[in-house]
């Protein structure tokens, strides 16, 4: 690696006795402090929704940096659940586990997730790619004929899916979503999500890097409708080297999209135990990574 690792750059799980400990998600631990939540990111990776059994060095360090980079410039567009990054202000408490939380850690309001996922594509890939072919449209929304794999799009669309407890979710409808959340919600996050979409796209292409589709979650906080979870990462997005973007293929990717096309090359039959991943795996996928990140931001990981 580029990068040297240290012990306090892998965290696969946190262990914060103490503290009220509320889920373990895929990738992010959180624990409730009262007034807020604590959410640690930590370096798990999940592939075809199986946790991999190695963590990713410096991932959930990349994907805290890189949301908290997206949350200071989107309070333009939307307010958003973030109150610190600075763990260490908090409480002494949080000080005594400063060696796992650094970095990866961020204190939140308690928000009200909304039941959708809110998703943005300016290109055509994965699901939406797969929904094109067999019906020329995406989540409902028709789209020109003639367009082929990682095509880009007249217009960014909105195209949101549930959220699945377990298994995938599932793309769904405008009219539907109008349906979960009432017609003036649904109006609002898909402006707003869009809105989000259209400034990153502008500030990440100017660093060499294409937002194809992005996954966003909004939440209520009480009358307020606000950003929540993460936002605009290689964990969230689709990020591609803009450099070598060729529409009628798969693009590369800064994210673990390297990992999925290893395990396909092995025949992974994409339910768990997931195999072990050669060093060679874990080091590229933890550059790539990080190379979001510099590109993004201009700084190392930290």
């Amino acid at each position: 690696m580029t990068q040297d690792v240290k012990e306090t750059d892998v965290v696969h799980e946190t262990s914060l006795p103490g503290l009220n400990f509320v889920r373990r998600g895929k990738v992010r631990d959180i624990y409730d402090l009262g007034e807020h939540f604590l959410i640690v990111a930590t370096d798990r990776l999940s592939a075809f929704d199986v946790i991999l059994p190695q963590p990713i060095p410096f991932k959930g360090k990349v994907l805290t940096q890189i949301s908290n980079y997206w949350f200071g410039i989107m309070r333009e567009v939307i307010p958003n659940h973030l109150v610190t990054s600075d763990i260490e202000q908090v409480s002494s408490s949080l000080r005594t586990y400063r060696e796992q939380l650094i970095g990866r850690s961020i204190v939140v309001k308690k928000a009200k997730p909304l039941p959708v996922e809110c998703i943005v594509r300016g290109y055509l890939s994965g699901s939406g790619w797969n929904e094109y072919r067999e019906s020329g449209s995406v989540c409902g929304i028709r789209l020109p004929g003639g367009l082929i794999e990682s095509s880009r799009l007249p217009e960014p669309i909105f195209t949101p899916s549930t959220k699945a407890d377990v298994g995938h979710d599932e793309n769904i409808t405008f009219e539907r979503t109008v349906s979960m959340v009432g017609k003036e919600v649904a109006y609002k996050i898909r402006e707003a999500a869009l809105s989000i979409y259209r400034l990153s796209c502008r500030i990440a292409e100017e660093r060499g890097i294409i937002i194809a589709d992005t996954k966003m979650e909004f939440g209520w906080f009480g009358d307020a409708l606000i950003l929540i979870d993460e936002l605009l990462t290689p964990d969230s997005s689709r990020f591609w080297p803009k450099a070598s973007y060729q529409p009628g293929k798969a693009q590369e990717s800064f994210d673990k999209q390297y990992v999925r096309d290893y395990l396909l090359s092995i025949n992974f039959n994409k339910r768990p135990p997931a195999p072990m991943l050669p060093p060679g795996i874990i080091e590229k996928t933890s550059e790539l990574y990080r190379e979001a990140l510099r590109r993004l931001t201009g700084k190392e990981v930290a």
